[in-house]
């Protein structure tokens, strides 16, 4: 056993032994008390005396009185019984030193035993408690980690979705465009090929002899509208553009330019246009032209 443990077993039994002995005393006080109360000491009986005063000088000249006779002694009075104590009650037997030591240290024993049954016990509930809460942030944790990935594979997995989406979005669209690129393509090639071959076969036309024919004919009529102003000399030759419909209806007139800077001719040159119309039709309707290009060169 530790000194300290030692030391501190050693002062319990003085303790015990000093309140042992202080009820002790205390114990007989009261049973002395009890005893006197319940049996008083008898009184002590004093024997009474008949006396007479007489004065002194009566006793002077007075005679000695005669000797009484004798009288019988009487007989002893008889002994006035002596009365019996009660027994006086029996307080608790004494313990045995011995016999409370060993209880003490029974009792001693049996506090120190449950004094460790109960730090065990504390012990293992405190040991209990912490393994329950360990056991609670581990579930906790594992709750929130498959939350998480939970959540991440979600994220993930919506992210995904959007790129394969906008991928999908961006090769539709790219198809898209391509196709209407193409589409364009092919056309502005048709339009183009449409084109070549109608100016082909418009300058074929406009170079053929029914096509010079057509735009004399077309001259011959504004040089005849002409009204040749009073600055007009011989040898005027302009250019004008002329834009006309089906039918020969003309729509607009402009002198392009003229080898002479006289703006009455211009003018005049304008006004033949206008009142030419309608221009002569082409004999082949192939042969019409929306705008034409003629020289103006009146004789």
């Amino acid at each position: 056993m530790p000194p300290r443990q030692k030391s501190l077993t050693r002062g319990r039994w003085r303790a015990l032994a000093l309140s042992f002995l202080l009820h002790s005393a205390i114990v007989a006080a009261a049973v002395l008390a009890w005893k006197y109360w319940k049996h008083p000491p008898p009184p002590i009986e004093t024997a009474g005396i008949d006396a007479t005063v007489v004065d002194e000088s009566v006793l002077k000249g007075a005679k000695a009185p005669p000797l009484p006779e004798p009288q019988p002694t009487p007989p002893p009075p008889e002994p006035e019984p002596v009365p019996v104590p009660e027994p006086e009650e029996q307080g608790p037997p004494k313990p045995d030193p011995a016999e409370v030591e060993r209880r003490q240290q029974e009792e001693q024993q049996a506090a120190e035993k449950r004094e460790q049954q109960e730090k065990a016990d504390q012990q293992k509930k405190a040991e209990q408690e912490k393994a329950n809460r360990e056991e609670a942030e581990k579930v906790a944790a594992a709750k929130a980690a498959s939350e998480k990935a939970a959540a991440d594979k979600a994220v993930a997995d919506r992210k995904k979705a959007e790129e394969a989406a906008a991928k999908k979005r961006a090769a539709d669209e790219a198809a898209a465009k391509k196709a209407a690129d193409e589409k364009a393509r092919l056309t502005r090639e048709a339009e183009l090929r449409k084109s070549l071959e109608a100016e082909e076969r418009a300058s074929a036309l406009q170079n053929s002899a029914a096509a010079n024919s057509w735009h004399a004919a077309i001259v011959a009529k504004i040089q005849r509208a002409w009204n040749p102003p009073a600055s007009a000399q011989p040898g005027v030759e302009c250019i004008v553009l002329v834009s006309q419909v089906p039918g020969g209806v003309v729509t607009s007139a402009t002198v392009s330019s003229c080898n002479v800077n006289d703006d009455a001719i211009r003018q005049s040159v304008q006004n033949a246009v206008l009142n030419a119309s309608p221009l002569p039709e082409p004999p082949d309707p192939a042969l019409f032209e929306r705008n034409l290009k003629l020289i103006f060169a009146p004789k």
